[in-house]
């Protein structure tokens, strides 16, 4: 889905193979899992100021056509 695009970055040479927004070391994982507990892009975004917010909105899109694709 997004392995090695312009949003995500998967290599065993950076976090171990753990999925990271592309450029950076910050996993994906740490954004689902700031909106899950309630916060905002934003916050996110102030957190990790090398992840911007194209890369948020690109990869939250793409996964939102990913998962009405696979219900449809």
């Amino acid at each position: 889905m997004f392995n090695n695009s312009s949003i995500i970055s998967v290599s065993p040479d950076v976090m171990g193979g753990t999925p990271v927004f592309a450029g950076t070391r910050v996993p994906v994982q740490t954004l689902l899992d700031y909106l899950k507990a309630g916060e905002s892009i934003n916050d996110f975004l102030d957190g990790f100021p090398t992840v911007t917010r194209e890369q948020v909105i690109a990869f939250l899109e793409e996964a939102g056509n990913n998962l009405v694709s696979m219900v449809a």
